[in-house]
């Protein structure tokens, strides 16, 4: 069970959280519960951080960011001592949970989740902080913003977990972001694949390292609400959206509980901005001068255009990158203009990707002919496309976002009907 920052803001929430954790173990499950810091507590502590050295040593800063958790693990134990249970916090050194890679946005290696185990099955529960871990030289590391997730999903996998709940401020997964489109319907469950595609494209449900790693390790994953009764059942008889392997799909299918849809969900990001290199040389070469230093200075590149040549033998390059990028990879284009040989760039940060997603475009053709045709009609125009094999993104002007996510829910029959909403 894996509760996020708003679940764990005070005692109170602590004390529901406790209360869910304790009905859960009393249903007859070894239970093992990973936490986050108490809701802007890791931005407290970063500013510490910054007002203490602007060039802090990342090595020191997990030491103090990584301190949030560890507070509300502690409390968590505590809580549920009180309420009669065996409960105890468990810190990432002591499991240990070893990672590897740079401070501040370390990779789980592995967990020895052997005396962790044992402790549950004398009917303790074990009280993880989320987000940390330990280097091979007995430091303590930080998996990156929203790392908690990540944690949870490689203790399970550690554990050999039936199911890993991620209880957090919404009580699933949602056709599209139900603040925009009151008819947005909860998905009974969503492939790996699909969550990943969601995640990358501005679902904030899950982080996506999180779920590439439940994909990799095979955990099935449920997304709760953790804002329920204190008299609510357990998490068995209180479904949110399961995220399962596409055969666990097939056979949920198979079982009449749901009916698969060629599309599964729209999604929504305004943190992309849109960079334009005029009169580049069509020529061998080029493009990888334009994107290498990006790619150097870990600068994401995501949708990239190439218009047709000019006559004398030039071309544009349109590309997008993440807002907060769009300074620094200004500054490094023209670092590099003589060696790209562009005349000049244009840059907006007016814009957004719409994204829609679904395995079932693997089997079924029309499915970008349906999105391109919806926003045509209502006048949208699209500056940018890029797809995989189970998602389509544009890219449109920002003022327009919600308009185009309500169109297209209409369009590939999302809406709840009105019994439902």
């Amino acid at each position: 069970m894996k509760f996020g920052g708003t679940s764990m803001a005070g005692t109170e929430r602590i004390r529901r959280v406790a209360n869910i954790v304790r009905r859960q173990q009393a249903a007859g499950d070894s239970v093992a519960v990973v936490v986050s810091a108490m809701a802007g507590e890791t931005d407290r502590l970063v500013n510490f951080c910054r007002e203490a050295n602007a060039m802090y040593d990342p090595a020191e800063y997990d030491v103090v960011v990584a301190s949030g958790e560890q507070v509300t693990s502690g409390l968590l134990a505590l809580t549920l001592q009180s309420l009669g249970c065996k409960a105890r916090s468990w810190l990432g050194w002591q499991m240990p949970i070893a990672t590897i890679e740079a401070h501040a946005k370390a990779r789980v290696d592995t967990i020895d989740a052997s005396a962790l185990v044992a402790a549950m099955d004398a009917g303790e529960i074990a009280v993880i902080p989320g987000f940390q871990g330990v280097s091979s030289d007995w430091r303590i590391t930080t998996l990156g913003r929203g790392g908690s997730d990540t944690s949870a999903v490689a203790v399970a996998a550690a554990i050999g977990a039936d199911r890993c709940d991620i209880y957090t401020d919404v009580d699933g997964v949602y056709t599209t972001d139900p603040r925009i489109v009151a008819k947005a319907r909860k998905l009974k469950a969503v492939t790996y694949e699909e969550m990943l595609e969601l995640a990358s494209v501005g679902a904030k449900v899950l982080q996506t390292r999180s779920v590439g790693l439940a994909m990799k390790e095979g955990v099935r994953v449920q997304v709760l609400s953790s804002f329920i009764d204190e008299d609510s059942p357990s998490a068995d008889d209180l479904p949110g959206t399961m995220i399962v392997s596409e055969a666990e799909m097939e056979q949920i299918l198979e079982d009449g509980e749901m009916e698969r849809q060629h599309v599964t969900g729209i999604a929504h990001d305004k943190n992309e901005a849109k960079i334009i290199l005029t009169r580049v040389p069509d020529k061998p070469g080029a493009v990888a001068h334009i994107f290498e230093p990006l790619a150097n200075a870990s600068i994401n590149v995501d949708m990239i255009i190439q218009n047709v040549g000019r006559d004398k033998g030039e071309t544009d390059v349109t590309f997008t990158v993440p807002q907060t990028d769009l300074a620094r990879a200004q500054a490094l284009l023209e670092d590099q203009r003589s060696a790209i040989g562009f005349n000049r760039i244009i840059t907006d940060s007016k814009i957004a990707k719409i994204s829609v997603v679904g395995v079932g475009m693997k089997s079924h053709a029309g499915v970008a002919a349906t999105m391109f045709k919806a926003l045509a009609d209502r006048g949208i125009n699209i500056q940018a496309i890029t797809t995989s094999e189970i998602k389509v993104s544009v890219m449109i002007d920002e003022d327009e976002t919600e308009l185009a996510v309500r169109v297209l829910h209409t369009a590939y029959g999302l809406d709840a009907s009105d019994e439902a909403a």
